[in-house]
């Protein structure tokens, strides 16, 4: 079975990004992977901000990516890039953190105007840390995700492509992981 670790990068406390991303992880859940999560903006922010990756809660963070086989990097747009939230945890990872792994970027804003910020802004970053296959990510327009007592609820059009995206690298992933032999 494979191993996803889905990132939020929203700073914010009621997020559609983190929204998203949880529900991304739910469907990850339902084609058999095990699915860890970590809301950055839940880690202890002075670590963070003086760069301690020794500090037991960012390292924990650390082993996650190293054990995972598969990572979603989700963030919201801000000043045409990902968070900066998102960008303090990603500074502290080792060199090569992504080396091995299949990366599913995947980006909300308010505009269509920030759809490039996954190629321009946060591939790049992902690439830089060793990421084997960074899968095409997806950009979802904030007024196509409502939050509804029963769960996220993603605009009929997106979902479709967005679910086709996450699918796609859902096989990815699975495809990549090593057969373990049987005795």
């Amino acid at each position: 079975m494979s191993s996803i670790l889905v990132l939020s990068g929203s700073p914010s406390a009621v997020s559609r990004t983190a929204a998203l991303a949880d529900h991304l992880a739910g469907r990850l859940r339902a084609h058999g992977h095990t699915v860890g999560a970590v809301r950055v903006r839940d880690l202890p922010a002075e670590p963070l901000v003086r760069a301690d990756p020794a500090h037991p809660e960012i390292a924990s963070v650390v082993e996650a990516i190293a054990a995972a086989d598969g990572v979603v990097v989700a963030s919201p747009v801000y000043k045409a890039a990902y968070s900066g939230v998102l960008k303090l945890l990603l500074d502290l990872l080792p060199q090569f953190a992504l080396a091995g792994k299949v990366v599913l970027p995947v980006v909300t804003g308010g505009t269509t105007a920030h759809v490039l910020a996954i190629d321009y802004a946060l591939r790049p970053v992902l690439s830089s840390l060793g990421a084997d296959h960074i899968v095409p990510g997806w950009f979802v327009l904030d007024q196509h995700l409502e939050q509804a007592p029963e769960g996220l609820r993603v605009h009929q059009g997106t979902a479709a492509e967005l679910y086709r995206v996450v699918d796609a690298f859902s096989g990815a992933v699975a495809a990549r992981r090593p057969l373990v032999p049987t005795s």
